[in-house]
């Protein structure tokens, strides 16, 4: 099976179609704003699982979908927000997996902590990853090979997770809702010694580990493979880790859309195995 090659001016490609999409959110993110707030204008419906669809959902999706078609005519996309391209989430050859926006109730909430996700997943490894925070003008990328990059402010720069240290006096980086915390997840940070809790929302959580900025984000809650993909390819091409609790990397294109409890970080765990 062919595949296609993974080269700099193909993530660039696909961070321009991001940001194009970024920019249809972020007009209907200003009419709310302008509308104070605008909640029920932006609302289009509430899927079966609770979770709000919006109009920047949709128009991010058919931005997405048809600038990825025409990029690579050969190459299916799957998308959060089309439930018949689920048919082509497949555990062989090559797939895109896209969250067209990632974070819908910071979207309405209007913190800014809201991204497009766009990955290339490759016989189960998501291979090539951009998130795009158009809020917070930050945008990364990364992809098998290549390594990851990051663009805040109009300057972009190479990013790695921060190294391991030897000193165990360093307090641990932990990525965690202090007000959504369940009992497994306050278990392992207790396993994980001194810590600090760091803040982020959506998929910027793993871009945090990327850029050395965060040590570790466990997640032993649901998650599906679109709220992923395109942030572990940026965690790995930065040099971390997306494992299941067994040690396993996380995969993509399973029978299950819903992803296992996982745990990114910079450095493995020696209680991860």
């Amino acid at each position: 099976m062919q595949h296609i090659t993974l080269t700099h001016s193909l993530a660039g490609q696909v961070l321009e179609i991001a940001r194009e999409a970024g920019f249809s959110i972020m007009r209907v993110y200003e009419e709310m704003r302008h509308n104070s707030g605008g909640t029920n204008e932006a609302l289009v419906a509430y899927k079966s699982d609770d979770s709000p669809l919006t109009q920047a959902d949709l128009l991010a999706h058919q931005l997405i979908s048809e600038k990825l078609m025409a990029l690579t005519p050969d190459i299916p996309v799957v998308s959060e927000e089309d439930e018949q391209s689920l048919q082509y989430r497949l555990p062989t050859g090559d797939f895109w997996l896209v969250d067209p926006l990632d974070g819908t109730k910071e979207f309405l909430a209007q913190n800014g902590e809201f991204t497009v996700n766009i990955a290339l997943v490759r016989d189960g490894k998501a291979v090539l990853g951009v998130v795009l925070a158009p809020a917070l003008g930050q945008a990364y990328w990364g992809a098998e090979g290549l390594g990851a990059f990051r663009e805040l402010n109009g300057r972009v720069e190479a990013i790695r997770v921060s190294p391991p240290t030897a000193d165990t006096r360093q307090s641990v980086r932990v990525l965690a809702s202090k007000s959504h915390m369940n009992a497994e997840t306050i278990e392992f940070i207790a396993r994980l010694g001194e810590h600090q809790l760091v803040q982020a929302g959506s998929s910027l959580k793993f871009c945090r580990i990327a850029e050395g900025a965060a040590d570790v984000y466990p997640r032993l809650g649901p998650t599906c493979e679109w709220d992923t993909a395109a942030a572990q390819a940026i965690v790995e091409a930065a040099g971390g880790r997306v494992t299941k609790l067994d040690g396993a990397s996380l995969r993509y294109g399973k029978p299950e859309v819903l992803n296992p409890h996982f745990v990114a970080s910079g450095v493995a765990l020696a209680f991860i195995s």
